[in-house]
């Protein structure tokens, strides 16, 4: 495919989603970020993965992506 997939930290259920752009419903959850990494990597070899920033910073939000 070569898409994105985005993992998200889900605070409410206490895991990481993954989603793809502009998608309503998740693709999968893992309860570590690690895990939901690998499982996107597993879903879409050739997909760009970003991560949410799971800390706060001076400079930034929670809401900027990075690459794992």
């Amino acid at each position: 495919m070569g898409g994105k997939l985005f993992i998200e930290r889900r605070e409410q259920e206490d895991d990481y989603a993954i989603r793809r752009p502009g998608a309503s419903r998740i693709s999968g959850h893992e309860p570590t970020q690690a895990e939901a990494i690998e499982r996107a990597r597993e879903m879409d070899k050739n997909a760009t993965i970003l991560v949410e920033r799971v800390r706060n910073t001076n400079k930034g939000r929670r809401d900027k992506w990075r690459k794992p």
